[in-house]
């Protein structure tokens, strides 16, 4: 199974201005149309590692969802449990500035419960062979349940990613299960009542460190875009992690690369600092072009002493 993706699929509606974005007025520009969804991107990025990931999603049964499988299915994911449904995927609308910045979105979510007569038909075949799993941490709170009983059953490690940080916070004591969880530096923010927009690493490192602890949360990493990531766990580990001075294109899905190299680094033997420097190396990856998702890697160019999952 390699490790087990659980979440949406996102048809990513993305618009790049042709000079100087003007928020008010009418742009020239160009319009793109990119598979995309955060554990959709995930996926595809483990499958880049070539490591053969299982996603567990929903698509519409429509050309533009066969189309996604067909792109899943080249890069090697496992797609046997991707259910095809009426209004299946979700759309995310973005406008980016002539920097390549995000300057405004919208996105329509869509219904996963569907999600859950997998699991209750074929999670125990799935879990049992899981090397890990990524959860979608701001699904139905009854797909999650689903999801962590499985995974507390077959003893297997658990990594939360989020779409939607003012669900997840919510889902708070989920986090006490969580093998790690990673997010950005206003998403921690959320997720702490706090203000960190100005924090300078080394201030956010000490910040999250008590935090994992007072939480009881296993560990955490907040990434800081040109700042680079902070990483905690409960153990006392704590350390900051330098971002690659790489030239910016395009930022998006650039947290999913670095969410899918930490959970990579986890999953197959690599300490949180290590997992880090994965996900960073794969998240530079993403921003140098206007791809959702990294390029190809061979497991052993991140650190992996292991082949390629036939």
């Amino acid at each position: 199974m390699g490790i087990v993706v659980i979440g949406a699929v996102f048809v990513d509606i993305k618009g790049f201005p042709d000079d100087a974005y003007i928020p008010d007025g009418r742009n020239v520009g160009r319009v793109e149309y990119i598979h995309g969804g955060v554990c959709r991107n995930v996926a595809e990025d483990i499958a880049n590692v070539e490591l053969r990931p299982t996603f567990i999603s929903i698509v519409d049964d429509s050309a533009l969802g066969a189309d996604v499988l067909k792109k899943l299915n080249n890069h090697r994911v496992d797609t046997r449990y991707i259910q095809e449904i009426p209004g299946g995927m979700g759309t995310w609308l973005a406008v980016f500035d002539n920097h390549g910045d995000l300057a405004g979105s919208i996105s329509q979510r869509s219904d996963m419960m569907p999600i859950m007569k997998v699991l209750e038909e074929h999670g125990d075949e799935i879990f049992s062979q899981a090397d890990s799993v990524v959860v979608q941490a701001d699904m139905h709170k009854d797909l999650m349940k689903k999801v962590f009983a499985l995974a507390d059953k077959y003893e297997k490690k658990i990594f939360a990613i989020v779409s939607n940080m003012s669900i997840a916070v919510e889902r708070r004591d989920l986090l006490q299960k969580v093998d790690c969880f990673v997010c950005n530096h206003l998403e921690a923010g959320m997720l702490f009542a706090d203000d960190y927009s100005q924090k300078e690493p080394e201030e956010l490192c000490e910040i999250l460190a008590q935090r994992v602890t007072l939480g009881k949360i296993p560990s955490m990493i907040v990434t800081m875009g040109e700042k680079g990531s902070v990483y905690a766990d409960m153990n006392g580990t704590k350390g900051i992690c330098p971002a690659r001075q790489v030239m910016v294109k395009d930022t998006t899905g650039a947290g999913d690369a670095f969410f899918a190299g930490v959970t990579i680094g986890l999953t197959y033997g690599k300490t949180l600092e290590e997992s880090a420097q994965i996900g960073t190396k794969l998240a530079a990856s993403v921003i140098t072009s206007s791809e959702n998702v990294c390029p190809r890697f061979l497991p052993r160019e991140l650190g992996l002493d292991m082949d390629p999952i036939e």
